[in-house]
């Protein structure tokens, strides 16, 4: 028995959907191959799931100082392990895994980021976006220099807190509709691609 995509509506006519929404669910569906579960999850709607995809974006889609789409990935799977969203977890396991170009990176950092195959500087992002995320810390003195001293500019310090925070709101919601991973997901960036196919 397949798993419901969410315990709240779904759009049942894609006709029915905004222009803007319909076509950014179908242009992902063509480059991925499938519709990921939360955009179906989301569309229902339309004002947040602009709201979510156009912060989302300007987060994850933008140049940062230092910080490499890579390393944004980490914060996501670092902060949804934390939380328990599963679907988060693998879905961005599976972007981290491509972009890095590394099968295993991705579990590693979702049991336990302090064992992975990290830089110094890669553990000290995701312990600030823990203590952010997860224990309800700040930015104080020491935090900022211990960050500045590993290289990552104020630009960059935002960007980590950002993305934490967005991802703790999209791992609430996620986990609140009992959105599962798509099958697909699970396969990306652990065999090639047209193997998962």
């Amino acid at each position: 028995m397949t798993q419901p995509i969410s315990r709240f509506p779904l759009v049942d006519d894609f006709a029915s959907l905004p222009d803007d929404v319909r076509e950014r669910i179908l242009a992902v569906q063509e480059k991925a191959g499938f519709i990921p579960n939360v955009f179906l999850m989301l569309a229902h709607r339309p004002d947040e799931f602009r709201a979510f995809f156009a912060y989302h974006d300007a987060l994850m889609e933008r140049e940062s100082d230092s910080l490499t789409k890579a390393e944004k990935e980490m914060i996501v799977v670092a902060v949804s392990a934390d939380h328990g969203c599963l679907y988060c977890v693998v879905a961005h396991g599976a972007i981290l895994r491509i972009l890095a170009k590394d099968p295993l990176i991705a579990d590693q950092i979702a049991v336990n980021y302090h064992t992975a195959g990290l830089s110094e500087r890669q553990r000290a992002m995701l312990d600030f976006a823990l203590h952010l995320a997860a224990q309800r810390g700040v930015l104080d003195d020491a935090w900022q220099a211990r960050l500045e001293k590993m290289g990552f500019t104020q630009s960059d310090i935002w960007d980590i807190g950002a993305i934490a925070a967005l991802f703790g709101l999209s791992n609430r919601l996620v986990s609140m509709a009992r959105t599962p991973p798509n099958d697909e997901f699970y396969l990306l960036g652990r065999v090639p691609r047209a193997a998962a196919n």
